[in-house]
């Protein structure tokens, strides 16, 4: 077990931080942020924001045998030490790179923003440095891979907590890793979860409208995506070099931006103009898509197993990252090749029908209007679109995306996404206003079904030899959010379902949702 003595962690802390009381030199065995899981002997982190503040649950945490506790609020007096900082979020971040022994400097760390294609932008990284013979881990919102291990991230996990990823990093180094790639959120940068994380290579996808219910405007959740690039200037020296390169799309809005804040070497990527990286003679089709990639005077043919253009600039941006490392196009062409695909991200399920059926992350206007403008490329006849939009996030979203799919799709199919304690009929009828004022047609062109396993039944019951079937936004996640409770959930599982129910064949069962009864 890893035990770190106290006075050494915040010894080694980089943010101002004060005590009234002299600190034991004792053995710390872990740093927990939930009072829930403090045992004996541990640092106690209190955390303000969201529906709560740990702050209130210090005296449970003390009582557990907390031997410190670290907060914001002043005059606390404890039978333990306590230490004031500015933010407890960014005091964690460290404190646990500290615990961690700072594993990000023991290895190449690159990171990958954007609003949509991380994950896979991330995975056809994490491929290409495989084909590269290099030995890379991987943590994004799907999973972490460290060796032969997969470890899931959670139920709506974007970037894991501090501690969490500190402690990924390190089961890295132990396991004799030299790289990572480490898919990042604007939350987890705007919430300090990867300070300490040592980024020597930038990645940026697109800055496009999401989160700014958390961000307040896209000035500031483009600051944020930010920072990553900044942090760039400041990597600690690590023993095996620092590529301190920016990866950035020139096709995108924030290039400008990024490109104007950026003090280290840059490396540009497009599909449409000038870039250091472009991509030639795009084909595309339902198994995938073909292009060239240009590099100056050098090209190489590229496959990716994943269909739509937009994975086109994915690839772009992970071989210009791969470059920055110094492994040759046609390794990365051979990488990018062994990425069969990644869960949720148009992933088909194939039960031998006789139309597409689809399951897709995208969960953002832009986002959804690519994954439509890919199922269009994929079929000459009907796209039937299943979606809904989430509760207590960015309400905008709503409106924009029951606009996307009222002029990208034939048939929209509105139902629940993670409604939590707004009302789910409050949701949809702002959804089916939108639909309607883009000259949608209830009962026609669209429909309100609130239980997405009906919803999902109903678009499969309704496809048409040659149609397609996509069900978007929830991808990957296992669970879906009504009230406080999360509730078991698979948009695959469903769809297998449905598909298995039209199909009359078994073994097959729709997960329940509150809303099944009511369908």
């Amino acid at each position: 077990m890893n035990h770190k003595r106290l006075i050494n962690l915040f010894n080694d802390l980089p943010v101002p931080w004060q005590t009234s009381n002299p600190l034991p030199d004792l053995s710390v065995p872990s740093i927990q942020y939930d009072s829930r899981q403090v045992s004996q002997g541990d640092v106690f982190v209190a955390i303000s924001g969201g529906n709560t503040d740990s702050h209130e649950f210090i005296p449970d945490a003390v009582q557990k045998g907390a031997v410190a506790v670290v907060g914001t609020r002043s005059g606390m007096i404890l039978p333990v030490p306590y230490i004031r900082v500015e933010d407890s979020r960014e005091a964690l971040a460290y404190l646990a790179a500290s615990f961690y022994d700072h594993p990000a400097r023991k290895m190449t760390v690159i990171g990958v923003t954007g609003t949509d294609g991380k994950t896979t932008t991330a995975n056809l990284i994490y491929e290409i440095l495989n084909a590269a013979g290099m030995k890379v881990g991987l943590v994004s919102t799907v999973n972490a891979k460290i060796g032969n291990e997969v470890i899931d991230t959670g139920f709506h996990v974007t970037t894991p907590e501090a501690t969490d990823v500190q402690r990924y990093l390190a089961e890295m180094v132990e396991a004799g890793m030299t790289h990572v790639v480490l898919e990042t959120t604007s939350h987890g940068l705007a919430q300090y979860r990867v300070s300490g994380c040592e980024y020597d290579i930038a990645v940026i996808t697109n800055i496009t409208h999401e989160h700014l219910d958390y961000h307040g405007s896209y000035e500031e959740y483009r600051a944020a995506k930010a920072r990553m690039f900044t942090a760039l200037a400041q990597t600690a020296v690590k023993p095996f070099g620092n590529p301190r390169l920016a990866v950035l799309n020139r096709d995108d809005i924030s290039y400008p931006y990024l490109s104007s804040i950026v003090t280290t070497r840059q490396v540009s990527y497009a599909l449409e103009g000038e870039a250091d990286l472009t991509a030639l003679e795009i084909k595309t089709n339902s198994s995938g898509v073909d292009f060239i990639v240009k590099e100056n005077h050098l090209t190489e043919i590229v496959h990716c197993n994943i269909p739509g253009r937009y994975n086109v600039s994915n690839c772009l941006a992970a071989i210009a990252a791969a470059r920055g490392l110094g492994i040759s196009l046609q390794t990365a062409a051979s990488g990018i090749m062994r990425l069969s695909g990644v869960p949720g991200r148009m992933e088909a399920i194939d039960f031998g029908q006789p139309f597409t059926a689809i399951v897709d992350f995208a969960h953002t206007p832009n986002a959804l209007k690519v994954a439509l403008e890919t199922a269009r490329e994929m079929t000459g006849r009907r796209i039937i679109a299943v979606f809904g939009s989430a509760g207590l996030r960015d309400r905008q979203k709503r409106r924009m995306m029951a606009e996307v799919s009222t002029a990208l799709a034939d048939i929209t199919i509105l139902t629940a996404e993670d409604p939590r304690t707004e009302s789910l009929d409050a949701i949809l009828e702002e959804m089916a206003s939108a639909a309607q004022a883009s000259g949608g047609i209830e009962g026609s062109t669209f429909f309100r079904v609130p239980d997405r396993g009906e919803a999902i039944r109903q678009a499969v019951n309704m496809a048409q030899p040659g149609d397609l079937v996509i069900t978007c936004g929830k991808g990957h996640e296992q669970s879906m959010c009504f009230g406080t409770i999360e509730y078991p959930w698979d948009d695959r599982s469903a769809l297998k379902a449905a598909l298995a129910e039209r199909l009359n064949l078994t073994g097959f069962q729709m997960p329940p949702l509150p809303t099944s009864n009511l369908a």
